[in-house]
């Protein structure tokens, strides 16, 4: 292997956007992520909320005739 081309890795603490942080290594000193295991539905179990970004699923029954 070549010295000197690889990028320093270090631990770092990742922030969600739901305002848990987490302790993960990486490339970066910090990390913003939007999702994480407290806040995903699958992981609490809460499959109710659902995500809806910009009407797409509207779009998609719209297009399709699915209303």
């Amino acid at each position: 292997m070549k010295e000197k081309i690889h990028p320093t890795y270090l631990r770092t603490e990742a922030t969600c956007a739901c305002g848990s942080k987490f302790e993960t290594g990486s490339t970066r000193k910090d990390l913003r992520v939007e999702v994480c295991s407290q806040c995903h539905p699958f992981y609490t179990g809460s499959r109710s909320r659902l995500v809806d970004v910009g009407g797409r699923i509207d779009r998609f029954k719209k297009k399709y005739g699915l209303q």
